[in-house]
């Protein structure tokens, strides 16, 4: 069955589904409580939003109404940084959680999110997750932890970040997309524009592109238009090896 909903003039498809059938990881927080989640007492406890490519369903500022699991596809998250240049924070995976900073702590989203391809989200509302850790006790300290880990993760990699040269972030961003989502026919399994490299390892486009024409010029990388393919993968990872590189996925 499909209704649709208005998402600040987008029109997002909505369906109803009646499990977390998304993967069976031991680590997923969504899926270890997917009873707690997809309860039949609970409303709205199983909306999917179905978003096109290029479609924005998180907006910067906009009141925080819930959170969201990606389903299938993939999507960027970003947010609004000096003069308004948008600063990408991760891409975003199949069995990934979006927009959960916000949750019960702030009235608007700190960040904005997009569709890169076709995606299927599971939508929880703010009630509809204060209902679910009022009644489960094990998914509330399952709740906490998985914060916990954010955190520490979000300290760790801020650290890193700030002691690398432009050069080791352009390296950092290109093993996180590798280490994320591999490769397909040679080629890093999520095309991106130079600018969004650049957004992601905080430099400028230009600086993006010249290092990439290092890189290839050093036989580290090879690129087809948008494609970047890692050829040795060994000596990038050796370069940035001292910033616990394997900290983000």
């Amino acid at each position: 069955m499909y209704t649709s909903v208005a998402n600040n003039n987008l029109e997002i498809k909505v369906s109803m589904d009646t499990i977390c059938s998304i993967c069976k990881s031991s680590d997923c927080l969504i899926h270890n409580n997917a009873e707690a989640l997809f309860s039949s007492k609970l409303p709205q406890s199983n909306t999917v939003l179905k978003c096109k490519k290029g479609q924005q369903f998180i907006m910067e500022g906009a009141p925080v109404n819930g959170l969201f699991f990606i389903k299938s596809g993939t999507v960027k998250v970003f947010r609004t940084g000096i003069n308004g240049r948008e600063q990408i924070v991760r891409f975003a995976k199949p069995c990934e959680i979006i927009g959960h900073r916000g949750f019960g702590t702030q009235e608007y989203y700190s960040i904005g999110a997009v569709a890169l391809q076709a995606t299927e989200l599971h939508y929880f509302s703010k009630e509809h997750l204060q209902d679910a850790l009022f009644e489960n006790p094990k998914f509330a300290y399952d709740m906490m932890l998985f914060y916990a880990n954010e955190l520490n993760r979000s300290e760790n990699k801020v650290k890193s970040i700030s002691q690398m040269t432009v050069r080791e972030r352009v390296i950092d961003t290109l093993l996180y997309i590798h280490r994320k989502f591999g490769d397909l026919r040679g080629f890093l399994n999520l095309p991106l524009s130079r600018k969004e490299y650049a957004d992601y390892a905080g430099t400028t486009e230009e600086q993006v592109i010249r290092i990439f024409s290092t890189l290839k010029k050093e036989g580290l990388i090879t690129s087809e238009g948008k494609k970047i393919g890692i050829t040795k993968l060994k000596l990038l990872k050796k370069e940035i090896s001292e910033h616990n590189y394997f900290l983000d996925t």
